[in-house]
């Protein structure tokens, strides 16, 4: 964890994200794994992905997700410096997905230490475009989940003793305002102001939201203008969306459309684009033995193992899409990511690398649960 998070790995650097992916490799091949990078496709940002493969013995497929990249930028580090604060590790990416890799690790170190090989197959997907809606792996992913009888994403686990089944859909309207420009002073009345257009229809927006279904629009960009003198004839209006079922999502689009094509400034132009990063990811009765099986198996440790959903978006999106069955939240417990307080809980690094290792050697030895 200090190795990999003393490096900037932002999404879209390459030189970070490839250092990251060294030192994960390294740690894949000393347990046997056969280790490969995937390069993104044409088009998508920098950054390639690793796969390690554990071939076995046994019956069943199991893919293990976590992602190398974060939201911070290069010099973060240096400004938040990791730390330790007991037995919490602070830093970039830390909780948020550091602790994936770091979790998947310790798991399969634990099945080598015992000479475990019940399976037919071990493989661990290392993202390195998790951050921007995974542009450079989820074909990959889905492709990968396609070969596999179980999916478990090492997102960070929820405190206290917490793991996912439910991710709500997310993704980015974008809403471009076109007016007439004008001496702000001599003459204001003849222009159309983009600014003040752009600004009604974010207070519109956020009436788009569905507090009973947790629905979200929230503005988060807005800008435009270009001189102090000049009535703005550009602006730009970005806002994050996220539903829990496509018919949410498809509802926003909807209204976010009509809002442009009724203008409140007369001369005023509008262009929304409404773009789904990850889609929705609701709970299922596959999903329901899943969870069964991993509670089964956490009271083994004398811990009570719980559900729940969040409103953030991750890969286990694109894993379930085709129909395997899937889990997430499965790495050590952690908080505040996408904050400089990002921290993983190490205390609890045991207990979900326990889970994680019996939920390979159960599935690795009988895919079907019987």
């Amino acid at each position: 964890m200090e190795r990999t998070v003393a490096i900037d790995s932002g999404d879209g650097d390459a030189e970070g994200l490839a250092a990251v992916a060294a030192i994960d490799a390294a740690e894949l091949k000393a347990l046997g794994a056969t280790v490969r990078m995937v390069p993104p496709p044409a088009g998508a940002p920098a950054g390639d992905n690793v796969v390690a493969t554990l071939t076995g013995t046994g019956k069943g497929r199991i893919l293990l997700i976590s992602h190398m990249d974060t939201v911070f930028r290069r010099g973060d580090v240096a400004r938040v410096r990791p730390h330790w604060e007991g037995n919490n590790y602070f830093g970039p990416g830390a909780g948020d997905d550091k602790s994936g890799a770091v979790t998947a690790i310790c798991a399969l170190q634990a099945l080598k230490a015992i000479g475990f090989h019940d399976f037919a197959r071990v493989d661990v997907l290392l993202n390195a475009s998790e951050e921007m809606g995974s542009p450079g792996s989820k074909d990959l992913i889905r492709a990968m989940s396609k070969e596999s009888d179980l999916v478990l994403n090492l997102e960070r686990g929820v405190p206290s003793d917490r793991i996912l089944v439910a991710r709500k859909g997310g993704g980015t309207l974008t809403m471009e305002f076109t007016g007439r420009a004008a001496h702000s002073g001599l003459e204001p009345e003849k222009g159309r102001n983009a600014v003040l257009e752009a600004s009604r229809v974010a207070l519109e927006l956020g009436k788009l939201a569905d507090l009973k279904l947790q629905t979200t629009v929230t503005v988060t960009i807005l800008q435009g203008g270009e001189r102090i003198n000049i009535v703005p004839v550009h602006a730009e209006l970005k806002a994050d969306v996220r539903a829990y079922t496509q018919a949410e999502w498809d509802r926003v689009g909807r209204a976010a459309a009509e809002l442009a094509a009724h203008p409140g400034i007369d001369g005023v132009t509008i262009t929304s684009n409404l773009v789904q990063l990850f889609p929705p990811w609701g709970r299922s009765a596959a999903e329901d033995a899943i969870v069964a099986q991993a509670q089964r198996i956490y009271a083994e440790l004398g811990r009570s193992l719980r559900t729940t959903e969040v409103g953030s978006s991750a890969d286990i999106s694109f894993a379930v899409q085709d129909g395997t069955p899937g889990l997430d939240g499965f790495a050590m417990e952690g908080a505040d990511a996408h904050t400089d307080q990002d921290h993983a809980d190490f205390n609890t690094l045991t207990p979900r690398a326990y889970l994680l290792a019996r939920m390979v050697m159960e599935t690795g030895h009988d895919p079907n649960g019987k």
